[in-house]
């Protein structure tokens, strides 16, 4: 048996900025991600709460709060806001990407609305022309006099040329050696 690691096992990583922008937006977004479930952890089970603003490489905000980033930093913040508009700009920032996110997702669902609206008109189409062109599919209380008595006379018709059918297939049934031909009644006459 082969007695050599197949692994590195964990080791410890030097703590240097790293060069290739691939590595460094993957290990980004995965300690990230690593970093606010350790915060959600944190506030479960100690009931803490807590804050955490993050600026990503791609000069991106991502926030974390518990119970939320702005009640958290309303603890720390004075009621009375600052006359130096630049004090509170990690707030104005975090507020500002909530507000690009809201943007976002209502853009999306009005998409999606307009979407669903153009495909309700065109079932509405559908369904208008389908009553018209098979009009004696819909409710017998909506025909017309003309429409009924058509509809009356069809399976009148209908009636009579299976009436005819079944009768040969009786009169085959009784004699199948005889061989009877027996024609079908036109349903037009």
């Amino acid at each position: 048996m082969d007695s050599m690691k197949k692994t590195m096992g964990r080791i410890k990583l030097e703590m240097t900025k790293m060069e290739k922008e691939s590595n460094l937006l993957v290990t980004f977004s995965k300690r990230r991600a690593g970093l606010f479930k350790k915060a959600s952890e944190l506030c479960t089970l100690c009931g803490a709460k807590a804050a955490i603003l993050i600026f990503s490489p791609g000069k991106k905000v991502f926030s974390f709060g518990h119970d939320s980033v702005d009640v958290v930093l309303e603890c720390f913040l004075p009621e009375d806001p600052p006359l130096d508009p630049n004090s509170n700009q990690l707030v104005r920032v975090h507020q500002g990407g909530d507000v690009n996110e809201l943007t976002k997702q209502i853009s999306s669902l009005k998409c999606q609305l307009e979407k669903a609206m153009v495909r309700s008109r065109i079932l509405d189409g559908i369904r208008e022309r389908r009553q018209r062109e098979f009009w004696w599919e819909g409710p017998s209380e909506e025909l017309a006099v003309g429409q009924l008595l058509e509809l009356k006379h069809g399976l009148e018709a209908v009636n009579a040329t299976l009436s005819a059918y079944i009768s040969s297939l009786s009169l085959e049934a009784a004699n199948p050696s005889e061989g009877v031909s027996v024609n079908t009644v036109d349903a037009n006459n």
